[in-house]
């Protein structure tokens, strides 16, 4: 297993690492994703660890706090050997105060989870997303004495724009605050958008990307093909709504071309898709999730070799977008030291 530093941190996080929403399935829409029970769990852990990965990903609302619970139990008597991912922000609770950024949700958050996953720190906290009606300084804030108190290692943050993570650094720096190392970020090859703005800053600010759903919210599984119905275990019919939209004719062209580069190089439709992410500027990490022990066998095999240089240009092509405004003017731009991508 390939290890990386976590954006500018001197964090070093393996290449893949394990996401945690499917274990528990305590309703619908997470039971869709799977429903690992703390066996289950463990062992698919256990297969993690001796693949080398040493970063766990869950969150608080993932089954409703019970996938920290079954990740609190699958490290237990080995916590040392992990690093774990968790986030709050979004609603968990019925109360006004259950939801958001502010120093009374995230104190709360933080203690809630350290009882879940029965730790008495967190490796890297993420805000789950942006809270625009938090002022930012009383975010900042108590994530730095999150850190400083020793709960909380480092900061992360997910699903924010480019002016959410860019004004947040910069108080950060004004203050003297613990500064966000990582964004957790959707990226797949149906779905580039990150390329556009988050990565040109990841760059320039040394933020690490953590890429989440990057087989494309289940769509680049091999399984999903032009002229055929969904397969009889798949999360799209009860999550679609909810995750990126897709054109299919675009995501029938991007699967050809993934047929054709894992015939050429003997592996799966999946493992050709995570390995185009691994040569993507940024990316620290990429989460894969495993509704069975096969399923997280096969991601494996993602690491440990590199398609060339042509290969990659191809799966480029085949995923190419429009880009929207302003990003099709700063392409024009030759002297741009970042240049937007040609997605």
């Amino acid at each position: 297993m390939e290890y990386r530093f976590l954006g500018g941190s001197g964090l070093k996080v393996s290449a893949l690492s394990l996401g945690t929403g499917t274990f528990g399935g305590s309703n619908e829409f997470f039971k869709a994703w799977g429903g690992s029970d703390v066996k289950e769990a463990t062992r698919m852990v256990d297969m993690a660890h001796e693949a080398g990965i040493n970063l766990l990903d869950t969150a608080d609302i993932y089954s409703d706090g019970l996938s920290e619970e079954i990740v609190g139990e699958t490290v237990r008597g080995r916590r040392g050997k992990f690093l774990i991912s968790t986030k709050a922000t979004f609603r968990l609770g019925s109360g006004p105060n259950d939801v958001g950024s502010s120093r009374y949700h995230l104190l709360a958050s933080c203690e809630a989870s350290l009882r879940r996953l029965k730790t008495d720190y967190i490796d890297i906290y993420h805000l789950h997303g942006f809270d625009a009606q938090t002022p930012l300084e009383e975010t900042l804030s108590t994530l730095d004495t999150l850190v400083t108190s020793g709960k909380v290692r480092y900061i992360a943050c997910s699903n924010f724009s480019g002016w959410h993570l860019m004004k947040s650094l910069a108080l950060a720096e004004r203050y003297g605050w613990t500064r966000y190392v990582a964004h957790q970020v959707y990226y797949s090859l149906v779905g580039r958008e990150y390329e556009w703005e988050l990565m040109p800053l990841g760059l320039d600010q040394k933020v690490g990307a953590l890429v989440w759903s990057p087989l494309g919210w289940g769509r680049l599984t091999g399984k999903i093909r032009r002229g055929q119905p969904l397969p009889e275990q798949s999360r799209l019919p009860v999550t679609s709504a909810l995750g990126p939209p897709v054109v299919d004719e675009y995501l029938y062209t991007v699967v050809d071309a993934l047929d054709e580069v894992a015939a050429e190089t003997g592996r799966t439709i999946p493992q050709v898709a995570l390995n185009w992410l691994l040569q993507r500027p940024t990316v620290s990490s990429i989460i894969i999730g495993a509704r069975n022990e096969e399923q997280l066998r096969q991601n494996l095999g993602a690491t440990g070799w590199n398609l060339t240089a042509e290969q990659v240009a191809r799966l480029d092509e085949a995923s190419r977008t429009t880009l929207t405004y302003p990003y099709w003017h700063q392409r024009q731009f030759e002297r741009n030291p970042f240049p937007v991508s040609q997605a």
